[in-house]
């Protein structure tokens, strides 16, 4: 009985996906990877001059 509840859920589950779920075109997710990978470089960057800055008054305050 179980089997059968495991098999009836995946059968649901692939006609959800395949018939009611809308999938983004090619162009939608070239664009949302572009900001994402934008995105990350620029909080890369925010990181590095966080880091540069703590560094540099760490050397102040322990005269390093």
């Amino acid at each position: 009985m179980k089997k059968l509840k495991f098999i009836n859920s995946l059968e649901e589950s692939y006609n959800e996906l395949r018939y009611k779920t809308s999938w983004p075109t090619r162009g939608q997710v070239v664009k949302s990877a572009l900001i994402v990978m934008v995105a990350a470089a620029i909080i890369a960057l925010v990181v590095l001059v966080m880091d540069q800055i703590s560094e540099g008054v760490m050397k102040l305050l322990y005269h390093i």
